[in-house]
């Protein structure tokens, strides 16, 4: 049960504030005291029996975090590490960057970037870039980005378009934007990280997302992805930086209910190519299964830790530890694939035979 606050995001005119602003909500319900103090309670946490306070539940977010770090981040003495930080403006990377800063941006040999990937979505994607750059300038971070158009990508409202096309011309082609945008977006993230010679790449991913994509894998039956999924102990795929997910035990609620604590900067619009997407099917899924059983995503989430635990260990037996996964150059772009093309490059001529 979470008290009714929200944001309100509008498009940036000229001579207008930042759309990044905060505003208050109201509660229908009595609000109850946090278990820790005597303040107004701002969640109460079905799958603990706690009842926190703001202050309280910001504690133990922050300690959340603070422990997947030390699990997850390996920082070598003396030795520079970078770390690239993908942000989008939303709540998840704000409260990731925020953490990022508050716990490791004291370190001399910790570098932290944050960047964005443009997808080219109007309305949607301008208004959260400001977010995220005000975000990083708040915190004194160096910003990035890059567009689909840089990566030879077209951007997704294009791609949007030229769907029905796609499928009349190929029946077996990719029918939701969601599929081309993730991969593309990918390739984004990597390019980005690529260009600061990252050593690590932070992920935003929180409990309810880390849940979803357990269920996703489970439903295609797809053993593999679930043993890929972040965080790396160390790089899987030879080229790439390892991922790391620091809030990969944090509902989604209580991310968003940090950064209003923290006052973050945060545009908080749904992607509008989002609904009829497999991950917002299995969304609603997770969250109703939540609602009947408190506890499940953390159960979906150890399950899968779990078939990675017996991975390892049979790694182990054989005198091998994760060893990377063997990849080649794309032919097409030059990146990491497993494949004789790799899938952007895939899907992007399936968007270019439209031309044709």
């Amino acid at each position: 049960m979470y008290l009714d606050i929200t944001r309100r995001v509008t498009t940036l005119k000229k001579g207008e504030a930042s759309p990044c602003v905060m505003t208050g909500g109201s509660s229908a319900f009595t609000v109850p005291q946090c278990d820790a103090c005597e303040h107004p309670a701002v969640v109460e946490q079905a799958y603990s029996g706690r009842i926190l306070c703001s202050k309280h539940l910001a504690k133990s977010v922050r300690k959340k975090i603070s422990k997947e770090l030390r699990l997850q981040l390996t920082l070598p003495k003396g030795k520079k590490t970078t770390i690239f930080v993908a942000i989008s403006g939303g709540k998840d990377s704000a409260v990731l960057l925020d953490s990022l800063v508050d716990l490791l941006g004291k370190n001399p040999d910790v570098r932290i970037v944050a960047g964005t990937v443009d997808e080219g979505i109007e309305g949607y994607r301008p208004p959260s870039i400001i977010c995220a750059q005000e975000l990083c300038d708040r915190l004194g971070v160096e910003y990035i980005r890059v567009s689909y158009p840089e990566l030879s990508f077209h951007e997704m409202d294009e791609v949007v378009r030229r769907l029905p096309m796609v499928a009349k011309k190929n029946s077996s082609a990719p029918r939701l934007a969601c599929s081309y945008c993730g991969v593309f977006r990918r390739q984004g993230i990597n390019h980005l990280a690529a260009s600061v010679g990252a050593d690590v790449i932070a992920l935003g991913h929180n409990l309810d997302d880390m849940a979803q994509t357990v269920m996703m894998n489970m439903s295609n039956g797809d053993l593999e992805r679930t043993l890929r999924l972040a965080p790396h102990a160390a790089s899987l795929v030879e080229g790439l930086a390892p991922r790391i997910v620091p809030l990969r035990w944090v509902p989604e609620q209580e991310v968003h209910l940090y950064a209003l604590h923290r006052e973050l900067p945060l545009h908080h619009e749904e992607c509008p190519n989002a609904k009829g997407a497999l991950r917002w099917r299995h969304r609603e899924l997770v969250a109703q299964m939540e609602a009947d059983t408190p506890g499940t995503r953390h159960s979906l989430l150890h399950m899968a830790d779990q078939i990675k635990g017996l991975r390892d260990e049979i790694e182990q037996l054989g005198g091998r530890k994760n060893p990377p996964a063997s990849a080649k150059s794309c032919p097409i772009c030059g990146n990491v694939t497993s494949g004789e093309q790799c899938k952007a490059c895939d899907m992007r001529d399936l968007l270019r035979s439209e031309e044709e």
